[in-house]
């Protein structure tokens, strides 16, 4: 039986994040330079997001660039953001034929100008659709992040807009920038590495977390499949015992 068959919609994460990593690697392999291992990379990103519209997921965050890529070599980080306003301008019109929305998290302050015009110009196009979300981190650091909310936050305190004593969950997830995108339940990460890698720190705290030896380039639509239905075969507890989740307590 195919793996797409065995897959239960009722019980689909609604939010996938993906650390899209071995992009080097993988081409490192194959005789060639990180760019071109980039270039394949870009393949998977296309195919991944045709399968999560195909399982109706609704949202799909993809980890593109961290604030720590930055400090590649300078060739690399030109290349990447070469790549990405070409991927913007190539995949916009599929995009929209599927009824995907483009969003955006991180600090896009110090893109390119070029890429952030591109970027903000997709979303724009894509807003009104209503089909999968799809999430790029770009330039993005969860630290970051964090740092950016505490600092909405004190300022909503020296403007007394409200208390010390109010802050809670609620108030943090509001000033981040996924204030309006649920928690992923399930984050993938690909290339044989264990780590969350400064990515969605605060909303990953409840999310099951698979991880794959295969490269990015190498992860297809059939990866995806087996990971969401390992995620549909996991209990997810929250602090709750077995006996309480499965009598709904």
């Amino acid at each position: 039986m195919a793996i797409s068959n065995q897959i239960d919609k009722e019980k689909l994460p609604r939010h996938v994040a993906i650390i899209m990593d071995g992009n080097g690697r993988w081409a490192k392999r194959q005789g060639k330079n990180r760019v071109f291992g980039h270039r394949q990379g870009a393949k998977s990103v296309k195919e991944i997001v045709r399968a999560a519209g195909e399982m109706e997921i609704d949202y799909l965050t993809l980890y593109a660039f961290s604030t720590e890529n930055w400090s590649r070599p300078k060739l690399e980080v030109d290349a990447l953001m070469s790549l990405l306003v070409s991927s913007i301008n190539s995949e916009t019109k599929e995009l929209m034929e599927n009824n995907v929305r483009l969003l955006s998290i991180g600090n896009h302050d110090i893109l390119p100008k070029n890429v952030k015009k591109k970027l903000y110009e997709a979303i724009d196009q894509t807003k009104n659709n209503k089909g999968l979300t799809l999430v790029l981190a770009l330039s993005y650091s969860a630290k970051w992040e964090i740092i950016e909310a505490v600092k909405k936050i004190a300022q909503l305190a020296v403007n007394q807009e409200i208390k010390i004593d109010e802050i809670d969950e609620c108030i943090i997830d509001k000033n981040l920038s996924t204030h309006n995108i649920p928690h992923p339940e399930l984050m993938i990460r690909t290339s044989g590495e264990f780590r969350i890698s400064n990515f969605l720190l605060w909303q990953l705290a409840y999310a099951e977390l698979y991880f794959t030896n295969k490269l990015w380039p190498e992860f297809g639509k059939e990866d995806f499949f087996e990971a969401l239905l390992d995620y549909q075969n996991r209990e997810r507890r929250f602090g709750k015992t077995s006996e309480q989740v499965e009598h709904k307590i």
